[in-house]
């Protein structure tokens, strides 16, 4: 690797010594390849199109054959073959400053960016190609790329140097344009139907509107500890008691909580909020919104994930959480009249793994639907009235206390999407939320703690509202087919390579 770093860097130089950069400041493009491929499709092969083209883009192939060359460059579109004649590259070099076609021989690698201008042809083989009459180098390659015909194999190189991966893959590129669209869309679907987007702190004094360990940070001028968001749902509904009643917003939200295919601890969501409606106005909400970003990114209701064929449009299934697990374990919650013993028995007899905290009916019931049931949902599947103990933020239902008005909704086993009927009554929101204070002090880091200025808020009245939160990352997975989520987040958290005692124990003025 030095010795091609070497002579690479001898080859910057030469241009130098030549009196061109090898760094360029700018270069106007007039077309992409995408335009380019569009626009003259229609050449027969042979034919040619006096046509004035400036493109430019990344070098990922070359073949020098004497006084011809053919190159293929990379933008951000796609492709498209450079065919390179000796005499008409050379034929203004007397009058002009310009690089030379032995330039291009000697000093142009694979990696490497150039500018070219020229006009358009189609060979006798069929291949669009720019027939380039001057060019320029853009910026020289250091570094050699991998293999174009192995690619980038490795999977942990591909999340640590992203570039790379983008470069060799082109599905990765696609799945981050793929990504990008879909974020689009989502903020315009909300924007045409009159939701207004705000924007909520990051750093927040109290994290809260979920079940999650936070970051912890430090202001140093205010000296006080300061929390990375678990959600943005706390800010979103004091923006509905101030009278807004359509918000949003799309964007990163932040937790501590360990790595997998489904989890990044830095992750994107997007969390709705409408007043006057309730969970069921939210399940149709949710529903009309997800199958219209599949239509528009995918071209179809019906798709196929990981071998499985998934079809949106049928009627989507919503069924209660007790009910669920009856289907799939047989067990009947309503059976045990509030027999707890008699419920973790059974619980235990089907090899349901209950931690201290599994102490109370409704918990006992989320577990065993973690553990047997989530992982079957294939098909999409709105599991609704889930216990209060785990809901500490929804509104109960008016006939059991017990259940709140909640759903979640599972496609290929995961949790794509979360939403209530929001509680709006700050006695029992205070209530709950102690309850979860308690919990926190007896060392649960997940649960929820007392915000006070949001019970000050909804003391102020909150009207009627429903809430919802989608995750980015998993609906994405999906529209792309993806096996993990470090596939289609650009930059994953991942362990440092080489880890130092130094960096083990982190100063207390550092995200931790």
């Amino acid at each position: 690797m030095s010795e091609i770093r070497e002579a690479r860097l001898q080859k910057a130089d030469s241009l130098v010594r030549k009196g061109f950069s090898s760094y360029a400041e700018s270069f106007k493009i007039s077309h992409t390849t995408k335009f380019l491929s569009q626009k003259f499709d229609y050449l027969e092969n042979g034919q040619e199109e006096d046509y004035s083209i400036s493109i430019a883009g990344r070098v990922m192939s070359k073949r020098v054959m004497g006084k011809i060359a053919f190159f293929t460059i990379s933008d951000q579109e796609g492709q498209i073959q450079l065919y390179l004649d000796q005499r008409i590259i050379n034929l203004d070099l007397e009058h002009k400053k310009l690089l030379s076609f032995e330039d291009l021989k000697e000093i142009v690698d694979i990696g490497d960016w150039i500018g070219v201008y020229g006009t358009i042809k189609k060979t006798n083989k069929g291949e669009l190609s720019i027939k380039v009459e001057k060019w320029e180098m853009l910026s020289k390659s250091l570094q050699p790329l991998p293999d174009k015909w192995h690619g980038l194999t490795d999977i942990e190189k591909r999340y640590r140097q992203r570039y790379l991966d983008l470069i060799v893959n082109p599905h990765s590129k696609n799945v981050f344009k793929t990504r990008a669209k879909c974020i689009s869309f989502i903020r315009k679907w909300l924007d045409n139907r009159n939701f207004l987007e705000i924007e909520t702190p990051i750093l927040q004094s109290e994290a809260g509107g979920a079940d999650a360990r936070p970051f912890i940070t430090h202001h140093n001028t205010l000296d006080i500890p300061l929390y990375l968001r678990i959600a943005t749902e706390l800010h979103l509904k004091r923006m509905v008691v101030g009278g807004f009643e359509k918000v949003y917003e799309l964007g990163r939200i932040f937790r501590n909580e360990g790595i997998s295919t489904r989890h990044n601890p830095e992750f994107t969501s997007v969390e709705i909020y409408e007043a006057y409606s309730d969970y069921i106005d939210m399940m149709n909400l949710t529903e009309e919104l997800i199958k219209d970003i599949l239509a528009d990114a995918c071209g179809s209701l019906i798709i196929n994930y990981q071998n499985k064929e998934i079809d949106f449009s049928k009627p989507w299934t919503r069924i209660s959480m007790k009910a669920i697990v009856k289907k799939y374990t047989g067990i009947d919650f309503d059976s045990f009249s509030g027999d707890f013993l008699a419920a973790k028995q059974a619980v235990k007899n089907i090899n349901v793994d209950c931690s201290n905290k599994v102490n109370t009916m409704g918990r006992l019931l989320n577990e065993v639907f973690e553990q047997k049931v989530e992982s079957k949902l294939i098909e999409p599947t709105f599991v609704i009235d889930y216990p209060v103990e785990i809901s500490p933020l929804a509104r109960p239902h008016h006939d059991n206390k017990e259940i709140v008005q909640r759903f979640e909704l599972f496609i290929v086993g995961r949790e794509l999407a979360n939403a209530f009927s929001e509680l709006i009554d700050p006695v029992d929101q205070r209530e709950r939320m102690q309850l979860q204070q308690s919990l926190r002090d007896e060392g649960d880091l997940e649960a929820h703690c007392i915000d006070e200025d949001f019970l000050n808020a909804l003391e102020i009245g909150m009207p009627p509202t429903g809430g919802l939160g989608i995750g980015i990352d998993r609906l994405i997975m999906l529209i792309t087919n993806s096996a993990s989520i470090r596939d289609v987040i650009p930059f994953p958290l991942l362990k440092p390579e080489i880890t130092s005692k130094k960096s083990e124990k982190s100063p207390s003025n550092e995200v931790k």
